[in-house]
């Protein structure tokens, strides 16, 4: 019978895909991609982007979709890119944190199939807050000033 590898050992197989030049961009890909795609949508459909500001109670809706747009666009190109990580990492958690308490503000809904969707909303942002401080943390481990 084989032995099992100790718990605090990488498999093989998992390490090669680690270590595999383009896993890490297609990781930051995927991070970004959400945010990517709305920019570009709200550039693309403008009444559509104030009008999504104006539901969420910003004025002027101009100026939020202005900004929304140029950090969804400017703080993946930095992730990608590799330069000026920490602060497009930065703009894209910043941004996260502070649409989840504006769009997902479970804690003032009733209990309900609402509220529940709401908090599973706000915590999966959470986790993105978290998945880009660690694209910094690991961007500035790895490369210095980046």
């Amino acid at each position: 019978m084989a032995s099992l590898p100790p718990m605090n050992r990488t498999p093989s197989f998992v390490g090669a895909v680690l270590d595999f030049t383009p896993t890490a961009f297609l990781a930051r890909l995927a991070l970004v991609s959400a945010y990517l795609v709305g920019g570009v949508t709200k550039l693309g459909d403008w009444p559509s982007a104030l009008a999504e500001q104006a539901h969420f109670g910003l004025t002027p809706p101009a100026l939020w979709a202005a900004l929304t747009i140029a950090v969804e666009l400017v703080g993946p190109l930095l992730i990608l890119l590799g330069r000026l990580v920490w602060l497009g990492a930065g703009m894209l958690g910043v941004f996260t944190f502070f649409a989840a308490l504006v769009a997902n503000a479970f804690w003032t809904m009733p209990e309900g199939p609402e509220r529940f969707g709401a908090m599973n909303a706000f915590f999966e942002h959470m986790g993105l807050v978290g998945g880009f401080v660690l694209v910094a943390v690991l961007a500035r481990r790895g490369q210095g000033d980046a």
